[in-house]
């Protein structure tokens, strides 16, 4: 089980500077790496009940809830700033181009919104 917990640990403290760095393409890549390594924990547990008080299992354990809860900060962080960069590329992709419109004498139609037809019609 050691081994399980500290390969994870390992693997979460390098995708915490990856994320640290936005480096997405990496974290992205790792993710197969972190799942094997999480589902080798997981079947490492069965074993766990003899070295609970150890102290370096502990320790182990203490320095994976710390990491995880920092993954967990950087990850919240990386999709929020992913977010904006979605929100300034959407911001800057031009409006769809009209043809023009021509009004009643001739002349260009206003290219706003249409004026709502009871404000507009005369009696």
């Amino acid at each position: 089980m050691m081994a399980a917990a500290t390969q994870l640990a390992d693997l979460l403290a390098e995708e915490n500077a990856a994320l640290a760095a936005l480096d997405l393409p990496r974290v992205a890549a790792m993710l197969p790496d972190k799942q094997r390594a999480t589902a080798e924990l997981d079947a490492a547990q069965a074993d766990s009940a003899a070295h609970a008080g150890d102290p370096a299992t502990r320790l182990l354990a203490q320095r994976l809830l710390i990491l995880a809860e920092q993954n967990r900060a950087l990850l919240e962080r990386a999709i929020t700033v992913q977010g904006r960069v979605i929100a300034v590329i959407a911001r800057a992709i031009p409006r769809a181009v009209t043809t023009p419109r021509y009004g009643l004498n001739g002349s260009l139609a206003h290219a706003g919104r249409p004026t709502a037809f009871a404000f507009s019609a005369r009696a």
